[in-house]
């Protein structure tokens, strides 16, 4: 199964950004949608899951809150805007209750950055991704999105890219 991320698209979806994501089975969009439109755009791709940022309002529907909790090919997503609602330290997390199981990927928004960390500064997740933003990128990085290879149960590779297809980080 291959999860495309997309984050920060601010009402728009660029064409580059809708060709990168075509060969997705899921999409996760982690806030700053902008605009219903982009969001039934991704649909025509697959189906999508998607959190509110700061600059999105209720008009993106009940099933679209602060924070997603989704179960892909076994492999557990817990999604927010926030770099904060994602990280899981002692006192656990805004984004979990009290015996929620520990997410596997971890995905936020918001800072417009390309981020990707595994081992020791993910835990207790396995990773922890930002895919930097489609419209308005930050940093000295490109416009950029993200593409997560799952298959038995397990994360097999992920990989943050400019919308041009070119690698920024990868890993596993």
């Amino acid at each position: 199964m291959l999860v495309g991320v997309i984050s920060d698209t601010h009402g728009r979806l660029h064409q580059q950004a809708y060709e990168a994501l075509a060969d997705c089975d899921h999409i996760i969009h982690a806030g700053d949608i902008g605009a219903p439109a982009v969001l039934r755009e991704l649909r025509t791709l697959a189906p999508v899951t998607a959190v509110l940022g700061n600059n999105d309002f209720a008009e993106h529907g009940s099933d679209v809150g602060r924070y997603a909790h989704v179960e892909l090919a076994g492999v557990r997503f817990l999604v927010a805007h926030y770099p904060q609602d994602v990280r899981i330290g002692k006192l656990g997390s805004s984004a979990l209750a009290p015996g929620d199981p520990i997410p596997d990927v971890c995905i936020h928004g918001h800072t417009h950055v390309p981020r990707l960390e595994t081992g020791p500064e993910a835990r207790p997740a396995s990773c922890i991704l930002n895919p930097g933003s489609a419209s308005r990128a930050r940093g000295g990085f490109p416009r950029s999105i993200a593409k997560i290879e799952l298959a038995d149960g397990a994360i097999r590779g992920v990989r943050i890219e400019s919308l041009a297809g070119e690698l920024i980080m990868s890993s596993f």
